[in-house]
């Protein structure tokens, strides 16, 4: 596997490590990022200092609305609702290409789901939860790319989905003619079979349908459709079918002892009795040791840098 990786272009809030800019004046170090900060180049943003509220600052809390929740600053009695949309659809709209979002939970701007929304802006109980208005304007103008808030990534299964998608979408994103396209597929082949087999094979016809077609379209076609199949993190049965598939390579070659463990290994790995990395790293010894240019360059085996797989899985 290449040793250098495309850096992703990813907006973080900027609270998360970059600025004291939280409503009580904090800075919240955050382990994720510092961890990524090596590897990908970060876009920081903090909405409510961008529309002019200072630090530290009234707490801001979303309302019921008619028209949805409203974004005001009980202390001050100001409605911000309009300012932070305002600034929400200029920055967006000028952020040029970007590859995922870490954005804070819980808050009323960048949460993707649980910020509260109260009955009344002085009192008055929770009456919902949902995406603060920056969050739910990010997934208006971008709804395929990856988007998780720093709390959700304190998961190992959903840091290591993050991690393959973004990595993915920005090694994508460098691919510069139809033969590398093809290329790239290949190399995602077992992956996008162990996330989802309908996308895969919908991704396989597109590329064999793609003659005579320009190719920006074709590559954008394809992106959008990398992006739906990989939208959930892989189940274990379709992650076992694409070991198996892997497995396939080495029947000729192994002996019926190997052959035993190996399955009785994915059997284990089908009942979460054994983590993934234990088949993956038999097959991969496997196909180094047999020789298996196919096998060897497979993404499955690392997704993203081998630096990041250790804080993926902790």
């Amino acid at each position: 596997m290449e040793s250098l990786w495309p850096r992703p272009r990813l907006v973080v809030s900027a609270c998360l490590g970059f600025a004291a800019v939280r409503y009580s004046g904090e800075l919240i170090p955050d382990k994720v990022v510092a961890a990524l900060r090596e590897f990908a180049d970060f876009v920081p943003v903090c909405p409510e200092v961008e529309i002019g509220l200072g630090v530290p600052r009234p707490t801001v809390r979303l309302v019921r609305g008619e028209d949805g929740p409203r974004m005001v600053q009980p202390k001050t009695g100001e409605d911000l609702t309009e300012r932070m949309n305002a600034f929400s659809q200029g920055f967006l709209e000028g952020l040029g290409p970007v590859e995922g979002f870490i954005l804070k939970n819980r808050s009323p701007t960048c949460a993707l789901k649980d910020a509260k929304v109260y009955a009344r802006a002085d009192e008055g109980g929770v009456v919902a939860r949902g995406p603060g208005l920056f969050a739910q304007a990010v997934e208006s103008a971008f709804p395929l790319l990856p988007k998780e808030d720093e709390g959700r990534l304190s998961s190992a299964r959903i840091r290591a989905h993050f991690f393959t998608r973004v990595f993915a979408l920005a090694r994508l994103r460098r691919v510069e003619s139809f033969g590398e396209l093809q290329a790239f597929h290949a190399r995602y082949k077992l992956l996008l079979l162990a996330y989802n087999q309908a996308g895969a094979r919908a991704l396989g016809r597109l590329l064999a349908e793609a003659e005579g077609k320009p190719y920006p379209e074709v590559r954008r076609a394809y992106e959008d459709g990398f992006l739906k199949a990989t939208r959930l993190p892989f189940r274990l049965g379709p992650m076992a079918d694409a070991l198996l598939h892997a497995f396939g390579y080495f029947k000729k070659v192994l002996t019926p002892k190997e052959k035993a463990h190996f399955l009785e290994l994915l059997g284990a790995f089908r009942e979460e009795r054994v983590p993934l990395e234990a088949p993956l790293a038999l097959l991969q010894s496997w196909a180094l040791r047999h020789g298996v240019p196919y096998l060897e360059a497979q993404s499955l085996f690392e997704p993203y840098p081998k630096p990041l797989q250790s804080l993926a899985s902790s």
